[in-house]
């Protein structure tokens, strides 16, 4: 079944729900952010600049996507004034003050409003049953694409090179890999660099960020000191990439958790960039009851697992990948590190509402209008690949 998100900024409304302490006084100044058609971190380093602030004395909680229209809480360090800031894009407005900066933690969740368009107006029957039954049990929590960024198809992870000592091969998807909004330039500057990989001086010659020079430099003198290198990479990069893995073995073990649970007619899937999500439409009492209750952590050299069914998944998938659990805790690497957090299986969205009705962009075609809560974590995008999940042509 076909569908488009993200047509209009305005399609995607997220509004970010906080427990941060708001007061008349203190050394952060408070402010929501709204905007559309930027990411976070580039329209915070472009406020701070206008505003003649440092970025560090800049603190947000969470990323939110630059194809949406989004407010988020953010504080400023040592502001005294309530400044009011904004153009066509963006409005900075202040709303007090805390002793704290803004943090993760300190979001509860967020609201989303979300128009789903382009949908076949034959289709529209078969979306009631998705739809009720996410009222009904909610959906599987997996973390989403946008997770997985820096996964590269041909290389694998950075995060499990890195936990196997394969430094050369993190670093060469550090520095190769593709990312979908990167231009033509890069692109071919990548594919450059693939192509000729351990020739450091041809690398060289097409170097032009910071990073690229002076790994390229580094390796002409230091040919095998890939590790050097890699401590380079800033704290916030090298955890993304640690979590990206974190969340694959998390995904992967909740998928064969439900291949082991659930019946072939049960199941049904959305592709995902790596691998598919799976869900079902109904299940019975008992196994509901069991995976309601159930988290299942992200990886980490001390992870539990909750039972022995989980357990065996995830051991299976470690030995299937040559990772061990006593890898995850790394002495080489310091910038960031391997944290295990509970996830919860199953999530409800709350005050879950929806129409459906004719999709005024797309002539004879259907739209649907959700409006929901989530927990911080989790992903409206997965709300929707559940809502689109269709019967697999063969068991995954």
């Amino acid at each position: 079944m076909q569908y488009k998100i993200k047509v209009k900024p305005e399609d995607f409304y997220v509004k970010e729900i906080i427990s941060l302490p708001i007061k008349d006084k203190g050394q952060y100044g408070v402010f929501i952010l709204k905007k559309r058609g930027w990411n976070t971190v580039d329209i915070l380093k472009r406020i701070g600049k206008n505003l003649g602030i440092p970025f560090r004395n800049i603190s947000y909680g969470g990323k939110k996507d630059r194809h949406a229209l989004t407010e988020q809480f953010i504080t400023i360090k040592n502001i005294k004034k309530k400044i009011l800031f904004k153009n066509d894009n963006y409005l900075l407005q202040p709303v007090g003050f805390s002793e704290e900066p803004m943090d993760p933690r300190h979001i509860i969740g967020n609201e989303f409003k979300i128009v789903i368009r382009s949908i076949s107006q034959k289709a529209e029957e078969f979306l009631y049953s998705p739809l009720q039954s996410i009222e009904k049990y909610g959906f599987i929590n997996y973390f989403d694409d946008q997770r997985f960024g820096s996964f590269d198809p041909k290389q694998g992870f950075i995060g499990e090179k890195i936990i196997k000592g394969h430094y050369n091969g993190a670093l060469k998807i550090y520095l190769t890999h593709i990312y979908p909004e990167d231009k033509k330039e890069a692109r071919e500057r990548k594919n450059f660099l693939f192509e000729n990989w351990g020739n450091w001086q041809k690398c060289l010659s097409v170097a032009k960020t910071q990073m690229e020079n002076f790994a390229f430099n580094h390796l002409i003198e230091n040919s095998k000191d890939y590790l050097t290198i890699l401590r380079k990479i800033p704290k916030e990069e090298m955890s993304m990439f640690f979590s990206a893995y974190q969340s694959f073995l998390w995904n992967e073990t909740v998928r064969r958790l439900l291949v082991t649970l659930l019946s072939d007619e049960e199941i049904i899937v959305h592709k995902g960039i790596v691998g598919d999500y799976i869900f079902f439409n109904e299940i019975d009492k008992e196994k509901f009851g069991y995976l309601v209750k159930l988290q299942i952590p992200t990886a980490s050299s001390k992870l539990k697992m909750p039972d022995e069914i989980t357990e065996k998944i995830y051991k299976n998938i470690l030995n299937e990948r040559e990772v061990k659990p006593s890898m995850f805790n790394l002495k080489k690497i310091r910038q960031a590190f391997f944290k295990s957090v509970k996830r919860n299986i199953l999530v409800k969205p709350e005050s879950f509402k929806y129409t459906i009705e004719d999709d005024e962009v797309y002539e004879n075609r259907s739209k649907i209008t959700l409006s929901f809560f989530l927990p911080r974590g989790s992903y409206a995008t997965m709300l929707i690949k559940r809502i689109f999940a269709k019967k697999p042509q063969r068991r995954q």
